[in-house]
């Protein structure tokens, strides 16, 4: 599987570079250090699968998924140090393949990695914690396509730029609108701007 390697930590990349080499199936065909070399990495090189951290510097990883994932059939795997509730919430709204903690074994990494290229998710087992405190998440209430257009509501977008954002129509957007804000039982798109600041979605 083709590999594309996003951190800002040249001994991250070299110690990822040199695990994954050790596999015939697994080749590194791209790095980058920061938001604008990995977007140009991702959409000139084509990985299949990409591993991200969230911080990169200044910038967060998650900004790169945002503006490709429309663009480019890629596998994203979030490959980070934080086990934060907020960034895992935000990945998990943006679709993500995997969520692995830089923690992580070598070979739970592997693992998991030839997981998502048959295209299952893979979570690490150190998110578990996580995972339980959802369950009285409002925003499981969600499907993957409203949390996308919550977090464009959040971003203060119109139905119209929410529509060329996720490539569907204005009506469509307008019907999730509705149910996005019956199922949190929200009265306005004020009210759902609020929702996501509050959940530190957007900061």
């Amino acid at each position: 599987m083709r590999i594309g390697i996003i951190d800002d930590h040249p001994l991250v990349r070299e110690g990822l570079i040199s695990v994954l080499s050790l596999h015939e199936d697994f080749k590194i065909v791209g790095e980058a250090t920061n938001c604008q070399e990995g977007i140009a990495m991702i959409l000139e090189k084509e990985p299949e699968i990409v591993l991200i951290d969230i911080k990169l510097g200044n910038e967060s990883g998650l900004d790169i998924i945002r503006e490709v994932k429309n663009k480019i059939k890629t596998k994203f795997v979030i490959l980070t140090s934080s086990a934060e509730q907020n960034d895992f919430l935000q990945a998990e709204i943006l679709g993500v393949d995997g969520y692995i903690l830089k923690e992580a074994l070598s070979e739970e990494l592997v693992y998991g990695l030839r997981l998502i290229y048959k295209g299952r998710k893979y979570y690490d087992p150190g998110l578990l914690r996580l995972q339980m405190r959802k369950d009285d998440d409002p925003l499981e209430l969600l499907t993957q396509r409203e949390k996308e257009v919550l977090l464009a509501l959040g971003e203060g977008l119109s139905n119209k730029e929410i529509s060329k954002k996720l490539y569907v129509t204005e009506h469509t957007v307008k019907k999730h609108v509705s149910q996005i804000l019956a199922k949190l039982n929200l009265t306005n798109r004020t009210d759902a701007i609020i929702f996501v600041y509050n959940k530190g979605l957007i900061s």
